[in-house]
C-alpha cells in the first residue's frame, strides 16, 4: 500500500480541528477572563435564509457544557479563503474580491468514534444551484462550472462572506447529498499564525521544491522545519510542483496539516497553559464560523465528545476524480465518489480501519451490526501515521 493509502487521518480536523479543538479544551479547563478573550477573536458569518429549510437541520438546545448534538453525526463544511486583502495580501499577493482555495466537509459519527474529513477539489466540474445572497437576490444555476466558482460568485454578487459561504454551502449539499450543520472559514494569516505559535512543523520532502514565480516557495529536499510563512507557501504551492494539479495539492496540504498535529502533540502544547493560550489564540484570531461553531460554550462540549477518538479513526480522503473530457484542467466526479459520500450521509465508516464492535449494555439485546470498512481510490490518511520523518 502507497504511503497516501494509509497516512494521514488528522489534518485539518486536528490542525484547524486541533486549532478549534485546543480552544475547546482550553475553555473547558477554564479561566474565565481568557476564554472571554479568546471567544471575541471568532468572527461570525450568518447564514439564516441562505441555505434553504433550517427547520430540516436539528435544533441545539442543550446547554453545555454538554454535547448538544449528542447522538446525531455532525457534518462541517471547513474552507480555506483566498483572502488576499489587508495583512494576507502580504503573504498571498494583493488582488481583489475573494475565493476559496481548500474545501473540506468534515463528517463526526453519531456515536463520536470517527472523524472523516474528504476533501473537494476547486477545479471539480459540478452544476452550481441558484444561491440566495444576503440581500435578497439571487444568481441562476449553471451546469458543468468549476467547483470554487460558487464562493467568487457569492462574493461578486453579495459582496460578503456570508453570501460566498452560502454558495459554497448549497453547492456542496447539491454536489454530494450530505446535509452540512455548520461552517468554518480560515485564512492565511491564521495558519501562519498557528505555526508559528508551535515554533515551526517538522516535514520531510522527497524533492526540491521551487515556486518563484507564483508563491516565492524554495525548500530543499530531506529534513525541514516550516516557519508559518513556509508553510503558507508549501500549502498554496501548485505551479512548479509535481503534476502541478490541485489533487497534488491537496495531499501536500494533508500531510502539512499532519505535520502540524504532530508537531503539537509532541510539543506537549495542550498540556502547556502558555503555548496553549498563544495557539489558540492564532487558531481562534483566523476563525469565522456560522451560528453553533462559533461560541465557545457550545463548542466546549461538542469537542470534548471527541476526546476518545482514536488516532487511526481520524481519517482523511479526497473526493475520487478523474480528468475531464469537457473541459482542459478540470476534473470530474467518478461512481466511487458517490458511492464516498452516500457513506458519510449515511454515518457509515470510510477507511480501512473499524472499531471493535461495542457489547450492548442489555445482556439480552443483539449484538450491534458489524461495521464495513470502505476506501475511496487512492486510499486514506490517518493520523496514526507520521509523514515527516526522513527514516
Amino acid at each position: 500500500m502507497t504511503q497516501h493509502a494509509r497516512t494521514d487521518r488528522r489534518t485539518w480536523p486536528r490542525a484547524v480541528g486541533l486549532g478549534v479543538v485546543a480552544v475547546l479544551v482550553f475553555g473547558a479547563a477554564g479561566a474565565a477572563a481568557v476564554y472571554l478573550e479568546l471567544q471575541s477573536n471568532i468572527g461570525e458569518v450568518d447564514l439564516a435564509g441562505l441555505v434553504g429549510e433550517e427547520s430540516a437541520r436539528p435544533e441545539v438546545t442543550e446547554p453545555p457544557p454538554g454535547d448538544a448534538r449528542a447522538g446525531s453525526p455532525v457534518n462541517l463544511l471547513i474552507i480555506g479563503s483566498d483572502d488576499r486583502s489587508g495583512e494576507n495580501a502580504t503573504l498571498g499577493g494583493e488582488e481583489e474580491g475573494m475565493q476559496s482555495d481548500t474545501t473540506i466537509v468534515a463528517h463526526v459519527a453519531a456515536d463520536r468514534s470517527r472523524v472523516e474529513l474528504v476533501s473537494i477539489p476547486r477545479d471539480l466540474l459540478t452544476d452550481r444551484p441558484s444561491c440566495t445572497m444576503s440581500d435578497g437576490t439571487t444568481t441562476p444555476a449553471r451546469e458543468a462550472r468549476q467547483f470554487n466558482e460558487a464562493f467568487r460568485i457569492g462574493w461578486d454578487h453579495g459582496h460578503d462572506v456570508a453570501s460566498a459561504s452560502a454558495c459554497t454551502w448549497k453547492t456542496v449539499e447539491s454536489l454530494t447529498g450530505v446535509r452540512l450543520d455548520g461552517l468554518v472559514l480560515v485564512d492565511f494569516v491564521g495558519l501562519r499564525d498557528m505555526v508559528e505559535a508551535i515554533g515551526g512543523v517538522p516535514m520531510c520532502l522527497p524533492t526540491d521544491l521551487d515556486d518563484p514565480e507564483y508563491t516565492g516557495l524554495h525548500v530543499k529536499a530531506g529534513p525541514q522545519v516550516f516557519d508559518g510563512a513556509t508553510a503558507v507557501q508549501f500549502a498554496r504551492a501548485r505551479h512548479n510542483i509535481g503534476d502541478g494539479s490541485d489533487t497534488g495539492r491537496m495531499k501536500r496540504q494533508q500531510d502539512l496539516m499532519a505535520a502540524m498535529v504532530r508537531s503539537v502533540l509532541s510539543r506537549d502544547v495542550l498540556t502547556s497553559p502558555t503555548a496553549l493560550f498563544q495557539f489558540a489564540q492564532a487558531a481562534t484570531s483566523s476563525l469565522t464560523a456560522s451560528s453553533g461553531f462559533r461560541d465557545l460554550t457550545d463548542l466546549t462540549g461538542f469537542g470534548l465528545s471527541l476526546r476518545g477518538v482514536q488516532a487511526d479513526r481520524i481519517v482523511f480522503a479526497s473526493m475520487p476524480t478523474v480528468a475531464s473530457t469537457r473541459q482542459r484542467y478540470r476534473v470530474e466526479a467518478t461512481a466511487e465518489s458517490a458511492e464516498l459520500w452516500a457513506r458519510i450521509a449515511a454515518d457509515q465508516p470510510v477507511g480501512e480501519a473499524s472499531a471493535p464492535p461495542v457489547a450492548p449494555t442489555d445482556p439480552a439485546a443483539p449484538p450491534p451490526p458489524a461495521e464495513t470498512p470502505w476506501s475511496p481510490p487512492g486510499g486514506v490518511l490517518t493520523s496514526a501515521d507520521d509523514s515527516s520523518s526522513c527514516t
